[in-house]
């Protein structure tokens, strides 16, 4: 047992995906499939009686310095029975962007309380309750399983650990992107999404074909439009890119788009540059 932890949970663009909501939560999720990265978010737990400086009546979470409420983060403390923890993240990655923050805080939480309250799960026991939190806030469908796999994940099956089989496109390619705003998932996911599910189906089916990272980047292009979630900025970025020879596509959900290799570099845009993340969610040993 050790009074504090740190986790680091790398982000997660998803590039297209299908909805499948389910009345069990664990159950619940989507297909599809993303991109983790090597910018993610460091979560530290401190355990309760390092909150001199926090109100004592809910969870103390605070992300880049500032108290933030994040409802799967409370799920998870109260399902590790931990609501008197301090959580302190950082990263680099705007929140409500297409980037799987919350999921990452999430995520990173629960291992993070795992070791420090001794709680004794396994792995996909602390996914699987990450997930369930995401879920039941409505702020996320697969960013949590994806970011404890790591690489390009294909999520063959909705739902948590126990549920989804996943898979992924083994490359390792640099990646570029590039922020303009936020796009509501909540409201995303609690409107329509059958038209959002076909599409997410079908480019699903197609990548399966052909797993490669270009046809990634396609599918995802071709999902945005298809399912009518292509704002104008990043229209028009993906038209710039695809101008100067390269390929783009929207992350899911934000008003953001990405490219591999120098994609949007070449096409005039000053983005922000990682990589794949090869491995998912893990601990920080105490010398990182």
């Amino acid at each position: 047992m050790t009074d504090e932890a740190t986790a680091f949970v790398p982000g997660h663009i998803t590039g297209f995906f299908s909805a499948h909501p389910a009345d069990d939560p664990s159950a619940a999720g989507s297909r599809g499939a993303g991109i983790t990265l090597s910018h993610g978010v460091d979560v530290r737990v401190r355990r309760g009686d390092a909150r001199d400086d926090h109100d004592e009546s809910g969870p103390a979470v605070a992300l880049n310095g500032d108290a933030v409420e994040i409802d799967a983060v409370g799920a998870v403390l109260r399902e590790l029975d931990a609501t008197d923890a301090v959580v302190t993240a950082e990263t680099p990655l705007p929140l409500g962007a297409g980037f799987g923050v919350s999921g990452a805080l999430a995520l990173g939480t629960a291992y993070a309380v795992n070791a420090v309250y001794d709680a004794r799960q396994t792995e996909n026991g602390l996914v699987g309750i990450a997930h369930r939190a995401e879920v039941e806030a409505g702020t996320g469908l697969g960013d949590v399983v994806a970011q404890a796999r790591g690489g390009l994940p294909i999520r063959l099956d909705p739902g948590g650990p126990d549920h989804g089989r996943l898979d992924g496109v083994p490359a390792s390619p640099r990646v570029e992107y590039v922020t303009f705003g936020s796009v509501s998932t909540e409201a995303v996911l609690s409107g329509d999404t059958d038209a959002l599910t076909a599409a997410g189906e079908r480019a699903l089916a197609d990548l399966r074909e052909d797993p490669t990272t270009e046809r990634f980047v396609a599918l995802s292009r071709r999902f945005a439009s298809e399912a009518d979630l292509l704002t104008d900025r990043v229209a028009e970025a993906v038209a710039d890119v695809r101008d100067a020879g390269g390929d783009a596509a929207m992350a899911m959900l934000g008003d953001t788009v990405f490219a591999f290799g120098d994609g949007l570099s070449a096409a005039g845009y000053d983005p922000a540059v990682c990589s794949v993340h090869a491995a998912g969610a893990t601990l920080r040993s105490e010398s990182d």
